[in-house]
């Protein structure tokens, strides 16, 4: 069965920090490259970062530059996701997605997507 899990979640007060894991299952993420998405209550899905399928290029959402950093480790088909100076408005269910596309500011469309994770629930609050 081909899927992604996400990891890492969980509550942490503003200015904290966390690292996400996006884990494949069942397939390589070496030829894919990866979105990091999100979802807050109430609001319509996100984009927040993305990165090639050999980590050589990134981009983020204007919301998240300089804060949240992608990496990615093939050889343990893992992405990660490290989130630093979180605020309470990052508080939203994180999904990681697979798809074949070149990374640049326009790599958000679902549609450009083959695998999506389940999600994670990341809770900034004192």
């Amino acid at each position: 069965q081909l899927q992604l899990v996400e990891s890492g979640g969980g509550l942490v007060q503003p200015g904290g920090s966390l690292r996400l894991s996006c884990a494949a299952s069942g397939f390589t993420l070496d030829y894919y490259s990866i979105g990091w998405f999100r979802q807050a209550p109430g609001k319509e899905r996100e984009g927040v970062s993305c990165i090639s399928s050999d980590g050589g290029s990134t981009n983020y959402a204007d919301s998240v530059k300089g804060r949240f950093t992608i990496s990615r480790d093939n050889a343990k088909n893992t992405v990660y996701l490290q989130m630093n100076s979180l605020k309470p408005e990052d508080t939203a269910v994180y999904y990681c997605a697979a798809g074949f596309f070149w990374v640049y500011s326009g790599s958000y469309h679902e549609s450009l997507y083959d695998y999506w994770g389940q999600g994670t629930q990341v809770t900034v609050s004192s």
